[in-house]
C-alpha cells in the first residue's frame, strides 16, 4: 500500500512537472505584427511637404517601359471582356477621373452592380484594393476584375488565345516578360502588364503641391482657408484623408446610406467577418476627387457640398443610420456657407492631371477604344485654381514682428517669411491663428504681469494650428475654443513652452504625426479629451508641466520614444494615458517612458463627448497602459487614485471579444517599478468592478506575459506579479495559469 502511495505520488509529480513544461515552453502566439509608422517616419498626417512613399512593386513584376505600354494597350482594348464590347477604361474613364461617372458601375450583363468604380489615380500606392479591400496587390484585382462575370467576364483560357492570335499582341508580350513566338501571353503577364501601366497613373502636382513646395500665391485665399479647415480639430478631415495620398488603405465607417430599393451594404464586414469591419469601406483618395462625382461607394451623394454637409451633419447618425461602430472621428460640427464653399475650393485644389497617359488611338485588335467624354468639372477647376503656378517667395533674412492689441496677429502672420519671430503684445486678441511659415517663433510678451490672451469666446473652432517644421509658440494663454488649443499636424522640431491651455474643446495642445516635439512648462485644464497629448509621433518629451481637470491629463498615443518627465496631473479623471489604438494611421506605440511624475488625486468626472474612446477609462485611474509595448513607469509619485494607481491591460477591455485589430492588441514588455504608491484603489470606479477587477495600486488584466513589475509593498492585483527575478519559463507558466483561471471564470 505504501508503494501504491509512492507510485501515485510520484504520477502527480510527474503529470505536474510535464503541465509545467508545456504551460513554460509552448508556443505563444505573437501579437497582430504591427504595420509600424509608415516610411519610418510620424504617421497620422504627414506636413504639408510630404514626399510620397516609395511605391510597392512586386519583386516578380518589375517596373519597365516595355510593361507599362502593353498595359496601356490591353487597358482601352475590349478584348479584354467576354463579349468583346467593354474594356477596362468602361468603368475607368481617362476623362472622368478613372471612373465612370456613375454611382453604381454597369455590369456585365446590363444591371446596375452594388458599388461605383473607383479612381486609379496614385492607386499604386495602395496596399489593398476595392471599396472592401479585398485584392491585396494590382496584379491580383486586374485578375478579379477580368473573370468576374458581374464585370469582365472573360474567361481566362479564351483571353489568351485571342491575344495570341494578334501578332502585335505576341510581339509585345514577348519583349515585355521574355518569351517566344507568343509564349508569354499568359493570364499572368496580362495582369501584370495592367498592374504596371496603372503604376503610372500618379498625381502629385496639383495646386496644393505647388503651395506646399512654397509657392504661398499657388492658393487662392479661399482655398488656403479650406485648407485650414481640412485641417483642423473641427472637422478632423486630415486625420482619415492622410498626407501626401489624401487618402489611405485603411476602412472606416462613416455611416453611408444605403441607395432606396437597395440592400444594406456589408462593406469590409464581407471579407473579415468582423463586426468591427461592419459597413466599413477604404479611405479614397482625395486627389482630383473633384473630377469623380457621384461620391461614396454607392453614388449616393452627388456633389462635393452633399459630401460636406453629410459629415457636418454627423456622418451616418445624422441621417438615420446609427450604427453601432460608427468611426469616433464622425461627428456634427458647426459650418459656414463660406467656410463649406472654401473647403470645396481647397477640394479643387487637389486636381492635377498633367500626369495622364494618352488615349490610344487604336488597338492591337482593331476593337474600337472608348470615346472621349466631356467633363464639366475640368473647367470649374480651372476656375478655382487661378493661383500663381510656379512663384516661389524670395529668401530672405529672418525678421522679427510685433504685434500690438487692437491688430490681427493673423495678418502678421501671413507676412511672415522663413525664420521670422513673432512678438505679442499683452492684450486680449479674439482671432483663430494658422501659422504656414516654416521655422516661426510664435512668443507672448510679458509686461506687469501680464501676457497675451488668444480667446475664441466659445465660438472659434482652433486656438493656433501650425502646419510647417521648426514651430515655436511660448508665453500665450489660450482659452474658450471650441476645438483644440494648439495643434501641430505632422511637423518636425516643435517647441511648446510657458503656455496655458483652457477649456479649449477635445485638446490642450495636441502635436499629432510629427516628430522632435518638446512641450514644457504647460499647463492646461478643462478638455474633454486630453490637457496635453502627443499622438502618432515620434521622439518627444513633455516636462515640467501640469494638468488638471481635463478627462485626461497627459497622453501618449499610437506613438515611439516619448518621455513624460517631471509633471504634475491632478484631480482629472485619469493622470496619464499610454494607448495603443486601431484604425490609425501609426500602428504602434512603445519605447516611451513615463518618470519622476507626481500623479495624485485623479478622481474627477469623466466628461469625454459620446463615442471617444477616452470616454471608457474610469475615474481614479493614475497611469493606464493599453495595449501599448515597452513603456518604462518609474520615479513617479502615484497616490490617492480611487481606481488604481498603474493598470496595464489590453484593448479587449474597450473593445468586444473577437475583435480583429489592426495593431497589437497585446501590452508586451513593460517595465513598472521603483515607484512611490500609496492609498489607490480605495474606491474604484463602477468600469472596473462591471470588469470584474477591484481597486488596487497595480492591476493588470494578465495580457501579454513578458510584462514586468517591481514594486514592494505595493497592493496588486493579482496579488503576485511577475518580476525581474523571475525566469522566463516560470513567467510564461504563470500566464498560462492565469489565462485558464480567466476562461474558466468566465
Amino acid at each position: 500500500m505504501k508503494r501504491l502511495g509512492l507510485y501515485v505520488s510520484g504520477g502527480m509529480l510527474l503529470m505536474l512537472s510535464l503541465l509545467f513544461l508545456i504551460a513554460a515552453f509552448w508556443p505563444i502566439p505573437p501579437d497582430s505584427p504591427p504595420v509600424g509608422l509608415p516610411d519610418g517616419m510620424p504617421g497620422a498626417t504627414g506636413a504639408l511637404r510630404r514626399p510620397f512613399p516609395p511605391m510597392p512593386i512586386p519583386s516578380d513584376n518589375p517596373q519597365t517601359p516595355e510593361k507599362a505600354e502593353l498595359g496601356r494597350l490591353l487597358f482601352y482594348d475590349p478584348i479584354l471582356s467576354g463579349d468583346n464590347r467593354r474594356s477596362c477604361a468602361t468603368c475607368h474613364h481617362p476623362d472622368l477621373g478613372f471612373t465612370d461617372g456613375k454611382g453604381r458601375s454597369i455590369g456585365a450583363d446590363g444591371q446596375p452592380m452594388r458599388r461605383g468604380a473607383p479612381t486609379l489615380w496614385n492607386v499604386g500606392y495602395l496596399r489593398r484594393l476595392f471599396w472592401d479591400g479585398r485584392a491585396s496587390s494590382l496584379e491580383e484585382a486586374a485578375r478579379m476584375s477580368l473573370t468576374d462575370p458581374r464585370e469582365m467576364a472573360e474567361q481566362p483560357d479564351r483571353l489568351v488565345q485571342e491575344l495570341r492570335a494578334i501578332p502585335e499582341y505576341r510581339e509585345r508580350f514577348d519583349r515585355a516578360f521574355g518569351g517566344r513566338d507568343g509564349s508569354a501571353v499568359t493570364m499572368e503577364n496580362i495582369a501584370k502588364a495592367i498592374a504596371a501601366f496603372e503604376r503610372t497613373l500618379v498625381s502629385r502636382n496639383s495646386p496644393f503641391d505647388r503651395f506646399a513646395a512654397g509657392n504661398v500665391t499657388a492658393l487662392t485665399p479661399s482655398q488656403r482657408r479650406g485648407l485650414n479647415l481640412f485641417r483642423s480639430g473641427r472637422t478632423r478631415c486630415f486625420e482619415c484623408h492622410t498626407l501626401p495620398l489624401f487618402g489611405s488603405s485603411d476602412f472606416r465607417v462613416i455611416g453611408v446610406p444605403d441607395l432606396p430599393g437597395t440592400p444594406a451594404d456589408r462593406g469590409r464586414g464581407e471579407i473579415t467577418g468582423s463586426p468591427r469591419d461592419e459597413r466599413a469601406f477604404k479611405v479614397p483618395t482625395l486627389r482630383n476627387i473633384a473630377l469623380t462625382a457621384p461620391y461614396m461607394h454607392n453614388g449616393v451623394f452627388t456633389t462635393l457640398e452633399e459630401v460636406i454637409d453629410f459629415y457636418r451633419d454627423g456622418g451616418g447618425r445624422g441621417r438615420g443610420v446609427d450604427l453601432p461602430n460608427l468611426d469616433a472621428k464622425i461627428h456634427p460640427f458647426r459650418l459656414s456657407a463660406e467656410e463649406r464653399e472654401d473647403l470645396v475650393a481647397f477640394l479643387y485644389a487637389l486636381t492635377d492631371e498633367s500626369g495622364l497617359p494618352p488615349v490610344p488611338e487604336a488597338v492591337p485588335s482593331g476593337l474600337p477604344v472608348v470615346s472621349r467624354m466631356e467633363n464639366p468639372a475640368r473647367a470649374l477647376a480651372a476656375r478655382y485654381n487661378i493661383g500663381a503656378q510656379s512663384a516661389v517667395e524670395p529668401s530672405r533674412a529672418p525678421q522679427t514682428w510685433v504685434v500690438h492689441p487692437g491688430e490681427s496677429i493673423q495678418a502678421v502672420l501671413d507676412r511672415t517669411g522663413p525664420g521670422d519671430t513673432v512678438l505679442i503684445e499683452p492684450g486680449v486678441y479674439h482671432e483663430a491663428l494658422v501659422v504656414e511659415t516654416e521655422n516661426l517663433t510664435l512668443r507672448g510678451i510679458s509686461r506687469d504681469g501680464q501676457r497675451p490672451v488668444l480667446d475664441g469666446r466659445g465660438v472659434l473652432g482652433d486656438g493656433v494650428i501650425a502646419t510647417r517644421d521648426g514651430f515655436t509658440v511660448e508665453n500665450l494663454i489660450v482659452r474658450n475654443y471650441t476645438n483644440n488649443g494648439i495643434v501641430v499636424p505632422g511637423a518636425r522640431g516643435i517647441v511648446i513652452r510657458d503656455v496655458v491651455t483652457e477649456n479649449t474643446g477635445a485638446y490642450g495642445v495636441y502635436p499629432v504625426g510629427s516628430e522632435d516635439i518638446l512641450i514644457e512648462r504647460v499647463v492646461a485644464t478643462g478638455a474633454w479629451d486630453t490637457g496635453i497629448y502627443i499622438g502618432q509621433s515620434r521622439n518627444g518629451v513633455i516636462r515640467d508641466s501640469e494638468a488638471y481637470g481635463n478627462v485626461s491629463g497627459i497622453e501618449v498615443e499610437n506613438s515611439v520614444g516619448i518621455t513624460v518627465e517631471n509633471n504634475y496631473a491632478h484631480d482629472n479623471a485619469a493622470g496619464v494615458l499610454v494607448f495603443v489604438l486601431p484604425n490609425l494611421e501609426s500602428k504602434v506605440g512603445s519605447r516611451n517612458r513615463i518618470a519622476g511624475n507626481r500623479i495624485v488625486r485623479n478622481n474627477g468626472p469623466n466628461f469625454a463627448k459620446p463615442g471617444a474612446i477616452v470616454g471608457n477609462v474610469p475615474s481614479g485611474t493614475g497611469i493606464l497602459i493599453m495595449a501599448a509595448d515597452e513603456t518604462e513607469v518609474t520615479g513617479n509619485e502615484i497616490r490617492d487614485n480611487a481606481s488604481v494607481g498603474i493598470a496595464v491591460v489590453g484593448l479587449y477591455q474597450v473593445f468586444p471579444k473577437g475583435t480583429v485589430f489592426d495593431v497589437g492588441a497585446i501590452p508586451e514588455r513593460n517595465w513598472i517599478h521603483d515607484n512611490i504608491l500609496s492609498n489607490n484603489g480605495f474606491n474604484p470606479d463602477p468600469k472596473v468592478r462591471a470588469a470584474g477587477l477591484p481597486g488596487a495600486d497595480l492591476l493588470w488584466d494578465a495580457s501579454g506575459w513578458d510584462n514586468l513589475w517591481w514594486e514592494p509593498g505595493a497592493r496588486a492585483f493579482p496579488p503576485l506579479l511577475p518580476g525581474p527575478d523571475w525566469p522566463w519559463p516560470l513567467r510564461r507558466a504563470y500566464w498560462r495559469s492565469l489565462q485558464l483561471l480567466v476562461r474558466l471564470l468566465g
